[in-house]
């Protein structure tokens, strides 16, 4: 086990760890009536499929190694020329695309590089409906090129038949200039001891997401993981209680374990098999804590928020206790301050 700082929060595995869990991870063969209907999968997505049920999953997850020399464990992936990866990840999507409902969403991750790839691979099988692209804090300074900071996620259907959820991923943002009606009270926003707030339509373009990093209790040894903020807002504005999510690249499992905390079903497939250990144990800890950084009482929060964020978890406490509407119980708190 590496030797960590004592502050450092980094999800680590004891040989116990490992022991216990191993048992849990589902492997190939399955039989043709025992297809899973949840858990955490060995093996690579294109052995999985077949054993799979068609026309099960509400949300795919499609986190693909960008087209990018890149070392996971003891695997690795090649960059390749453009056609031929974009060949590959149309071939990754054809596999996959019976497993979906029509009602499915798809969401695809990349970077600047695999763009054109994306969309051309997307076009083909799906409706390309939007591009993401999410900031990231992290990354190396070029001194002859702007400094690569963003990556893309595209959102995709399989038809016009999808679910949406846009009151469910509002950003809660600090007004700057805030306008008033007539009467002089607030119009579409909250006067609070910390300043105004505005719950906002979400965008295409987010500046909120963290990447995860040592302090953080989601945090992996993962080259390339994904915040559960981020996941979170796209399996809410997606998906229902109960409908079954995907991600045939699991990774660190970060879909997984967002789907866990947000009472929806998962499947993720991963090759690296203490991948699967790492997201297993973090399963474990979402039972303890369904807590995502940056969504508390029902809405997503800007960076530098803790204060009104652990306010806001408060009320969303208190209205778990009371059965009372989370959201319309942290506007009236917000409101009466």
């Amino acid at each position: 086990m590496k030797e960590r700082a004592p502050r450092n929060r980094t999800l680590c595995l004891t040989d116990e760890d490992r022991q216990r869990l191993r048992s849990q991870i589902l492997r190939l063969p399955v039989e043709p009536d025992d297809a899973p209907r949840q858990g955490i999968a060995l093996g690579d997505y294109a052995d999985w499929v077949g054993s799979l049920r068609p026309g099960s999953a509400d949300l795919l997850f499609l986190d693909p190694p960008y087209n990018l020399d890149k070392s996971f464990g003891d695997i690795k992936f090649s960059r390749r020329d453009e056609v031929e990866y974009t060949e590959w990840l149309a071939g990754v999507l054809d596999k996959l695309m019976p497993i979906l409902k029509r009602s499915a969403t798809v969401y695809i991750c990349g970077d600047w590089r695999t763009s054109h790839s994306i969309f051309e691979a997307a076009d083909r099988h799906l409706v390309v409906r939007n591009r993401i692209t999410w900031e990231r804090e992290k990354g190396r300074g070029a001194k002859s090129n702007w400094k690569n900071a963003s990556e893309d996620v595209w959102f995709c259907t399989v038809s016009g038949d999808y679910f949406f959820d846009v009151e469910a991923v509002k950003l809660r943002r600090r007004v700057i200039a805030p306008y008033r009606h007539d009467d002089g009270s607030p119009k579409d926003w909250v006067v609070t001891e910390n300043g105004n707030l505005r719950d906002t339509h979400p965008s295409n373009l987010w500046a909120d997401i963290t990447v995860p990093f040592w302090s953080m209790p989601e945090n992996t040894d993962h080259p390339t993981q994904k915040s559960e903020k981020l996941l979170a807002k796209l399996l809410l504005a997606s998906t229902r209680p109960g409908d079954l999510v995907v991600d045939p690249f699991l990774g660190s499992g970060t879909a997984a374990v967002v789907a866990k905390k947000l009472g929806r079903r998962f499947l993720g497939i991963e090759l690296n098999e203490e991948y699967c250990l790492w997201a297993l144990r973090r399963l474990e800890l979402a039972e303890q804590s369904s807590a995502i950084q940056g969504y508390a009482g029902g809405v997503f929060w800007e960076r530098n928020t803790l204060s009104l964020q652990k306010e806001a978890a408060a009320g969303q406490d208190a209205s778990d206790r009371t059965g009372e509407d989370a959201g319309a119980s942290l506007f009236g708190l917000l409101q009466a301050k």
